[in-house]
């Protein structure tokens, strides 16, 4: 039996559906979920809030165009920082496939004294690890790892701002580790978060939904889900509305279901369960979401340097992963790094003019989890508050001084640090900076990577959802995406993400629902 895409803005009338399982969402989570009961034989529905965009068609986007009809709210989303942290910008994708679109395909395993935390938490509370350890997660990692293709990027598709740090790693006594990638085919083109053009990464557009489709599963993109029908304690289905091409509510949406799985991301996840009247006052649902906030350093050489040539991220360090960092090569538009260089009028076109010159290059922090994801009563966004610790602070600190040095070490000549309003500046004035002077609100963050806003957990008084993703709170409710990850991970998150989605669906798959 083979499925269908379909699309919400072409129907015409109110519609009611029924199947085994309703998927709400089509990321790294629900595509992983989807799969793999459709394979099993069981009857998916996948909705999607944003629209159907091959790859070839996203592929072949300007980036302003792939930011407008891909990236959720244009890629302005953010976490309000609070108690001295930064405003995060939380990049998300809104289409189907999720933001797996528009990620640069780092693939990490989790760190093993990550998951040795976990399965020692879990052992404690209920004398048992549930499996959540390397050894019991092992076959979903390298199952994972096979369906997407996860290989390493090679020394030659290095860009040269990447070469830039690596011989300043090395002149600092540290070599850079080669980054691991779900590609096949890649050319190093460095368009990795705006649509690949040639189709090279394997985002789960790509690697996963086609085979749902083929195994029997329906995918359904302009579809909003506002509320999870809740009878007796168990999940029955979903309501919400189709949208028409602009995103408006065109026509009423329900879905009758054995069972539901939730894997709407860490931000959006537990808006749904707080609309669907789960997670009230005292509740966990939508605390504790950590983001692993970064930033760049520019680093201005004499030379040029065209760091767009080469892979987007093929390289990081580990150096200071013991004090929560970690260094990631990256590089993004051109455009985009001459709008953040500082200065005004003549001086920022003086800066602008050089940009084939500069380098950059990532600093990821560890981070011990804040925030807080509330329902937003006048839109469909959340409100999303972030607060850092002195852990976080003091690290991120840490490591934008060691990328500075690297960067210096290999022969820069200017470095230009993501403060708001702060001028770049030689070696000399570098390490003349009095960094508990600098307020972190100046501090420009982005995040790929929210999680667990709603926890699993081997209880309900630590936990939103039980160590196979069910609701502590309502039974037959899953969930499968970034919001249930124990804890920051301190590396990407997409192959833990589909790791663990694959273990739910694999318990899903032995312990099918049954008839409502």
């Amino acid at each position: 039996m083979t499925g269908e895409y379909l699309k919400g803005r072409d129907l015409d009338r109110d519609t009611q559906l029924e199947c085994d399982v309703v998927v709400v969402g089509s990321g790294a989570g629900g595509a992983v979920v989807a799969t793999e009961l459709a394979l099993a034989g069981q009857d998916v529905i996948v909705l999607e809030e944003g629209p159907q965009i091959s790859a070839e068609a996203h592929g072949a986007m300007r980036q302003t165009e792939s930011l407008r009809h891909v990236w959720r709210e244009s890629g302005m989303s953010a976490a309000i920082g609070v108690g001295g942290a930064p405003t995060v910008n939380v990049t998300m994708a809104r289409v189907l496939g999720g933001s797996s679109t528009i990620t640069g395909g780092v693939c990490f395993r989790t760190p093993e004294p990550v998951l040795d935390a976990w399965a020692k938490e879990m052992a404690r509370v209920s004398g048992h690890t549930h499996g959540l350890d390397a050894r019991g997660l092992e076959p979903c990692f390298a199952h994972v790892e096979r369906e997407i293709h996860v290989e390493e990027v090679p020394l030659s598709m290095r860009s040269r701002s990447t070469e830039l740090f690596a011989e300043g790693a090395r002149l600092r006594g540290h070599e850079l580790t080669p980054t691991r990638r779900n590609t096949r085919g890649c050319n190093g083109c460095g368009r990795c978060n705006f649509g690949c053009p040639h189709q090279a990464k394997l985002s789960v557009d790509i690697a996963y939904l086609p085979r749902a489709v083929q195994a029997g599963a329906r995918l359904y993109s302009d579809c909003l889900v506002d509320r999870i029908t809740i009878e007796h304690g168990r999940a029955t289905g979903v309501t919400g509305s189709t949208l028409d091409g602009e995103g408006r509510k065109r026509r009423k949406l329900s879905v009758r279901a054995k069972r539901v799985v939730a894997a709407c991301g860490g931000m959006h996840t537990p808006v749904l369960l707080q609309a669907s009247g789960i997670g009230g006052i005292g509740s966990l649902v939508g605390r504790g979401l950590t983001l692993h906030p970064g930033c760049r350093v520019f680093a201005r050489f004499d030379h040029p340097v065209r760091g767009w040539q080469g892979a987007l991220q093929s390289a990081y360090s580990d150096k200071l992963w013991d004090q929560g960092v970690l260094m990631m090569s990256l590089f993004v538009p051109a455009s985009v790094i001459a709008a953040q260089l500082p200065g005004v009028g003549p001086e920022h076109s003086r800066l602008a003019s050089q940009v084939a010159n500069i380098a950059m290059f990532g600093v990821m922090v560890h981070d011990e989890g804040g925030g807080i994801v509330q329902r937003n009563p006048f839109g469909r966004e959340p409100f999303s508050f972030y607060r850092w610790s002195a852990h976080d602070k003091r690290a991120m600190f840490i490591g934008l001084r060691e990328a500075g040095e690297t960067f210096f070490a290999a022969g820069a000549k200017e470095i230009f640090l993501p403060f708001l309003g702060l001028p770049g500046m030689n070696a000399d004035a570098f390490r003349k900076i009095a960094w508990e002077d600098i307020p972190t609100s100046r501090l420009e963050c982005a995040s790929q990577h929210p999680l667990g806003s709603c926890r699993m957990g081997p209880s309900a008084a630590s936990s939103v959802v039980d160590p196979y993703g069910q609701s502590w709170d309502v039974r037959e409710l899953y969930l499968a995406d970034g919001s249930v990850i124990p804890s920051s991970l301190g590396v990407n998150p997409q192959v833990t993400i589909m790791a663990m989605a694959t273990r739910i669906a694999w318990h899903l798959r032995e312990y099918p629902p049954a008839l409502v």
